[in-house]
């Protein structure tokens, strides 16, 4: 008998034995679970979480009755707490597994650290943050001038700076009085907005720090800023802990739906993760949290409606309206992350139902809106979020790409981590393979053992357009069985080509693209293609002078593979480039410059939204967009590259 076991947020899954350990399953699915002790019970390292539920995503229902023994034992005991044994936390050494189960593997259970590729980049920002330090020498108070600590503030910040008409934030009035004492009537004074005081401190402090935030489906990112000079001060990411509820935006707002609790998990668990985020970008810049005045956040309009805790049901049905489109300001405490009391949180506004303020982000980042060239910027993630346009008008639209890039729904594949396969190459002769793993110095040919556990995002771009390019596939994403190769063959009646032999992976198996994954391919590029097509017929242009590809996983892609396999239109090759996580960017710069909060709004609401799917050719153009590059388009710019391809 075996069952089906799910391992989040790493996505791999497969069908395990009864009766193996939860360790055993991570095993054999390339999923790496720490077990310093050897397995002894002792480490209590391999902590996990067990997710209860109906899981319409998998079809599973897991329980903690799926696993035996059904208790917590003995050892268990010793690692884990009264709360973690409320929200199923089990020792994957322990726990035998005789019925279908999610698992989340937490942080710090994880061997092989996920590669959260999100590094900030260089960009020349306008420094006019929102808070902003001030220091103030107090005269002290007398028999003769008993005024009020605040009003004693007030009198002197407008006499020194100007300003007035001061509000000041409750909780830090409540310790204001101490901290003018503990600093000798001398303080600094951080002001948000230039009307309220968040944060007083003893004597003369030069260094102020905020925290831009980019909320992705996938992953989170944190850059925390000096908002005094501008500088990245430190840079930390880590998966969304929402994932194990859905690996899409779809999944995670029917999750909330469906599930009495939904929204208090989903919203209670990212709230944890970016406390815990904040904490390691504090650590990695040498500040506690508490020295934080200030967070902004984007994200795509789920993650936006979750991390507020506002129920999303509204955004998952036609005709998809948000609660709000504009920006908002609220106090952190509100939300429950921990950072200092009176700091704000400030959330970039949002375009539409399946266009966030991570889009927003985008723009104001990227500012096609003052640009002459007619610009596609992809922003290529589960969510796939398109703009197209220049100064004259912009249109923008959301596609579900799923998370099949990142490397889920593929047999093998899995997010960016040491073992992952992240380059390929494909000789159109021998049909031999050379790949990169993530990790390893060199190709898989100049290495001993180059230990894949599988294939990631940019692996699974180059895998199709290598397979393409050497005819092993055909246009419609068939295998081709008629070349003689051992590589390529059949397993339980599914056509799948070997990437990798076991003895070159650490999992023991040979690792394989399969029809089904190409399929699943297919559909992520196509749904980002007809996107893209059906826009340009809307501003009546055949061709695109600038294709630009955002987020993280643009940043990896091969772009030669992307537009031999037609993720989207033909355009000049010397005008396809990546700009990093520029929702990222986005909410960095609007951390620091706050005009641009206003531009944003603005923005937010002059670019036009197109429905892609009530476009009455979208079936058609998506269906012709699943060929390779397409069924009927041409792409002069590679076209030596598809004349090369082998005939059959």
């Amino acid at each position: 008998m075996k069952h089906k076991v799910i391992f989040q947020p790493s996505g791999r899954r497969g069908e395990i034995e009864n009766g193996k350990t939860i360790l055993e399953a991570s095993r054999e699915l390339g999923v790496d679970i720490e077990a310093v002790c050897g397995e002894k019970k002792k480490c209590g390292k391999c902590k996990v979480r067990i997710e209860e539920g109906f899981f319409e995503r998998y079809g599973i229902e897991s329980k903690m009755e799926h696993l035996t023994p059904l208790g917590l034992t003995e050892e268990e005991l010793k690692f884990i707490k009264t709360e973690e044994e409320a929200e199923g936390y089990r020792l994957g050494c322990v726990t035998a597994i005789n019925g279908d189960i999610l698992v989340f593997v937490p942080e710090e259970s994880r061997a092989g650290k996920q590669v959260v590729r999100k590094a900030a980049t260089e960009r020349a920002i306008k420094l006019d943050p929102a808070i902003r330090k001030f220091y103030v020498e107090l005269p002290p108070p007398s028999l003769h001038d008993p005024m009020g600590d605040w009003e004693r503030l007030t009198q002197e910040m407008k006499k020194i700076y100007g300003l007035d008409h001061l509000e000041i934030d409750y909780f830090v009035l409540k310790d204001m009085p101490i901290r003018i004492r503990q600093g000798r009537w001398n303080v600094t004074v951080t002001i948000w907005n230039e009307k309220e005081v968040v944060k007083v401190e003893p004597g003369f402090v030069e260094k102020g720090y905020g925290l831009a935030i980019d909320i992705g489906t996938t992953t989170v990112a944190a850059y925390l800023c000096d908002v005094t000079t501008g500088s990245i001060v430190a840079v930390d990411s880590m998966m969304n802990p929402q994932v194990p509820y859905g690996e899409d935006v779809m999944s995670r707002i029917t999750y909330a739906m469906m599930h009495q609790d939904g929204l208090e998990k989903l919203n209670r668990s990212i709230i944890e993760g970016l406390n815990k985020l904040i904490q390691n970008v504090s650590t990695l810049g040498g500040i506690t949290p508490d020295d934080i005045c200030e967070l902004t956040v984007v994200g795509n309009t789920a993650m936006h409606h979750l991390f507020l805790n506002i129920y999303p049901e509204h955004i998952g049905v036609a005709p998809f309206p948000p609660t709000l489109h504009r920006s908002i300001d609220v106090k952190a405490r509100d939300l429950g992350l921990n950072i200092s009391e009176g700091a704000y949180v400030h959330i970039l506004p949002i375009e539409a139902g399946f266009v966030g303020a991570d889009n927003v982000g985008v723009l104001i980042a990227e500012e096609p809106y003052n640009q002459d060239n007619m610009e596609l910027i992809i922003d290529i993630g589960t969510n796939g979020e398109l703009v197209l346009g220049n100064r004259q008008k912009l249109i923008s639209s959301s596609c579900a790409t799923g998370p099949a890039l990142e490397g889920a729904h593929i047999k093998f594949g899995m997010r960016a981590a040491p073992g992952a396969i992240e380059r390929i190459k494909i000789d159109p002769e021998t049909k031999e393979v050379r790949f990169k793993v993530i990790g390893k110095e060199g190709w898989n040919t100049e290495i001993e053992n180059p230990e894949a556990k599988g294939i990631c995002g940019s692996g699974i771009i180059d895998a199709v357009a290598e397979m393409f390019r050497t005819g092993i596939i055909l246009k419609n994403g068939n295998i081709n069985m008629n070349i003689k190769s051992p590589r390529i063959r059949k397993e339980n009646d599914v056509a799948e080509f070997v990437i990798a032999w076991a003895k070159e992976t650490s999992i023991g198996r040979d690792i394989t693209m399969s029809v089904k994954d190409v399929r699943a391919v297919q559909l992520a590029k196509g749904a980002l293609y007809s996107g893209a097509k059906l826009m340009m017929k809307k501003l009546g242009i055949t061709k695109l002078e600038k294709v630009i590809l955002a987020g993280a996983f643009g940043s990896y892609i091969d772009k030669e593979s992307a537009m031999v396999i037609g993720m989207f239109p033909d355009c000049e090759m010397e005008n396809v480039y990546a700009v990093g996580n520029a929702a990222g960017d986005g909410a960095r710069i609007a951390l620091l410059n706050k005009a641009k909060r206003d531009e944003a709004n603005i923005i937010a609401r002059q670019v036009e939204y197109v429905e892609l799917a009530v476009d009455p050719t979208f079936q058609r153009e998506f269906m012709e967009s699943m060929h390779f590059p397409h069924m009927k388009d041409k792409f002069p710019h590679i076209q030596h590259i598809l004349d090369a391809i082998p005939k059959t």
